[in-house]
């Protein structure tokens, strides 16, 4: 897969309402378990707070790999 390809991908993946929804649920939802778990149970806690983090770099992921091609074509040189 060119990066052209791996950028378009990308966007469609964004312009998708239902995945920003998904991974919003998904991040709610694990927040609030490590919120609400027992204040004792430090992995389960960690285990939640792993997951937020993973949504959240997934997330990040697909959003630089959207922008990734348009950053490229601007800092090339003209021929």
């Amino acid at each position: 897969m060119t990066s052209d390809e791996r950028s378009r991908s990308a966007q469609a993946i964004l312009a998708i309402p239902l995945y920003g929804e998904l991974m919003d649920e998904l991040e709610a939802a694990a927040v609030n378990a490590a919120v609400y778990a027992n204040p004792t149970d430090h992995e389960a806690r960690q285990a939640h707070l792993a997951s937020v983090k993973a949504i959240r770099d997934l997330r990040s992921r697909v959003e630089v790999l959207a922008k990734e091609d348009q950053s490229t074509k601007r800092r090339q040189a003209p021929a």
